[in-house]
């Protein structure tokens, strides 16, 4: 399906821009490549994500602050912390 069969495809901000009908499009075309390709995004829409992640990987200043489900990392308080409160994780 993907040209040169490729056995990772990385893709930063594939939603970016696109309407709600063309995310859920795009969101269709990733999981039917599941078990072929291995596939990293990196995305800020958490729908998108929700639709289309096993594991979710959570990034803050350079390192991994969580890792897991969609759930269990939207449950992580360093998680809500970083990206939902004021001033970010303190790494002292």
């Amino acid at each position: 399906m993907l040209a040169q069969d490729p056995a990772l495809v990385l893709m930063d901000e594939p939603t970016a821009g696109m309407t709600a009908q063309e995310t859920r499009k795009t969101a269709e075309l990733f999981i039917r490549l599941k078990g072929q390709h291995t596939l990293i995004v990196v995305e800020h829409d958490m729908g998108f994500v929700r639709d289309i992640a096993e594991t979710i990987t959570v990034m803050h200043q350079g390192r991994v602050l969580a890792e897991g489900s969609a759930d269990q990392v939207s449950r992580d308080e360093r998680v809500r912390e970083a990206y939902l409160g004021s001033g970010g994780i303190d790494h002292a």
